[in-house]
C-alpha cells in the first residue's frame, strides 16, 4: 500500500512508519525532523519528507520565546504544516496523521487521492480530556482551538487510532467517532531496553521508580502520598519538575533530571517496581519499557497498562489500580513490596514475550488492520 504518515517531531509514527516499510508498504514520512536524525531511529532515507524548511518561523519562535502568544504560535505551526504537506504530499492510499494538527492537509489527501484517513490520537477524547484536566486546579487544558481541531478531525476521519481501552471507553460519548476506533498499544525498542539478569538482589529499601513529568496529570501528589504511607520503600524520580512541588529533605524520595532515552534502561536495571499513577494519560510507553526490562509494574487504569497483558507472563507483572485512588496505590506498593521480600518474584519473561511489547509487533498488528480494512471496503 501506498501510506503517507504525517507528524511534527517524531512521536511513535516515526517507529510506524519504519515497520510498515520492513512490512513492504510504501510509505512517505512527512516531518520536521532533520532526516540523518530519522535515520539514526531506522527509517530509510527514501522514506523521508521534509518539512523544516517550512516550518522554521514557527519552531524558532518555540525555542526563543515558548511563552509568548502560544495560542498564535500554534495557529501558525497548524498552518504551516498543513501547507507544507500539501505542497509535497505523494499520491497515497492512506494518510495517517497526528489529530489536532492536521486537519486541511488530510482533507486534502482524500479529495486529490482519494485516501482513506487515519487519525491518530494518543490520549481520551478531547472533552473526556478537558474534563479530567479541569478538575485539577493549575493544570494545564487544552485549547478552544485544539478542542476543534479534534472534533472536526474525529468527524473528518474513516479510522481514529488509540492506544488503550480506556482512551476507547471515553469515546463512547461520540457514537459516531467510536465507531471508527482502531486499538494499538504502542511498542518499544527492545534493543535499547534489555531484560535484566534475572534472580537479582532486591533492594532495601525497595527501589520504586517513576519516570516522566512531577505533575498533577501523572498523579505525582498521590504517588508522593503512597510512598510516604509505605514503610520500607524509596521512590526515584527521573524526568522534569512540572506543576507539583516534589517532597524535599526526605530520603524517600531521589529526583534525577531528564536523561536521554537510551540512558533509562540503568534506572530500569536498579529498579524493584516500576510506578505510573496517572489521572489521565493514553498510554504510558514507559509501562513498555519497564516490562520490556523485566521490571513488574503498577499503574492506574487510566495509563494503558491493562493493555500490555498480552500472556500470562506479562499479566503476572502488572498491578492495575482505580485512578486517584491513594489507597489502592499505598495497598500495591506494600503488596509488591511483601512479595518481592519474600522472594515470590513473577516468573521470567521469554522473547516471545517481549516481542508482543516490541515496534515490530506494533507494526504487524497496524499492517494487518490496514489490510482488512482494504478488504473489507467496497469497491467504488
Amino acid at each position: 500500500m501506498r501510506i503517507a504518515i504525517a507528524t511534527a517531531g517524531r512521536f511513535h509514527v516515526l517507529d510506524l512508519a519504519r515497520e510498515l516499510h520492513a512490512l513492504g508498504h510504501r510509505v512517505k514520512f512527512y516531518s520536521y525532523v532533520p532526516r540523518a536524525r530519522a535515520e539514526r531511529f531506522g527509517l530509510p532515507a527514501d522514506c523521508h519528507v521534509s518539512l523544516l524548511p517550512f516550518v522554521l518561523p514557527a519552531i524558532a519562535w518555540q525555542q526563543l520565546m515558548p511563552r509568548f502568544l502560544p495560542s498564535v504560535r500554534a495557529r501558525l505551526l497548524y498552518a504551516l504544516l498543513n501547507r507544507a504537506v500539501m505542497m509535497r504530499l505523494q499520491p497515497c492510499d492512506v494518510f495517517i496523521c497526528m489529530s489536532g494538527i492536521y486537519l486541511e492537509a488530510a482533507r486534502f489527501a482524500k479529495q486529490r487521492y482519494g485516501a482513506t484517513i487515519w487519525l491518530d490520537r494518543g490520549s481520551q477524547h478531547i472533552l473526556a480530556q478537558d474534563e479530567i484536566l479541569a478538575s485539577l486546579p493549575g493544570a494545564e487544558r487544552p485549547s478552544p482551538l485544539a478542542i476543534r481541531r479534534e472534533l472536526a478531525g474525529y468527524a473528518l476521519a474513516d479510522r481514529v487510532v488509540i492506544p488503550s481501552g480506556h482512551v476507547e471507553e471515553s469515546f463512547r460519548r461520540d457514537r459516531a467517532a467510536h465507531g471508527k476506533l482502531f486499538r494499538n498499544p504502542y511498542g518499544v525498542d527492545l534493543a535499547m531496553f534489555p531484560l535484566r539478569l534475572e534472580g537479582r538482589l532486591v533492594s532495601d529499601p525497595i527501589s520504586l521508580l517513576f519516570v516522566g513529568i512531577w505533575c498533577l496529570r501523572k498523579g505525582c501528589d498521590l504517588l508522593g502520598e503512597a510512598v510516604r504511607r509505605v514503610h520500607g520503600v524509596r521512590l526515584t524520580h527521573v524526568g522534569a519538575i512540572g506543576d507539583l512541588h516534589l517532597p524535599s529533605n526526605d530520603d524517600r524520595f531521589v529526583h534525577i533530571d531528564p536523561v536521554p532515552q537510551a540512558q533509562l534502561a540503568r534506572f530500569y536495571a536498579a529498579a524493584d517496581v516500576f510506578i505510573l499513577a496517572s489521572r489521565e494519560d493514553g498510554f504510558g510507553v514507559v509501562l513498555s519499557q519497564a516490562l520490556a526490562s523485566g521490571v513488574p509494574v503498577i499503574c492506574t487504569d487510566r495509563t494503558g497498562g491493562a493493555d500490555l497483558a498480552y500472556t500470562a507472563a506479562l499479566a503476572q507483572r502488572i498491578t492495575v489500580v482505580p485512578a486517584g485512588d491513594v489507597d489502592a496505590l499505598a495497598c500495591a506498593i506494600a503488596a509488591w513490596r511483601d512479595r518481592l521480600r519474600a522472594g515470590a518474584a513473577p516468573p521470567p519473561l521469554c522473547e516471545s514475550d517481549r516481542e508482543m511489547l516490541s515496534w515490530r509487533g506494533y507494526g504487524r498488528r497496524h499492517s494487518d488492520e490496514l489490510l482488512r480494512a482494504v478488504a473489507t471496503t467496497p469497491a467504488q
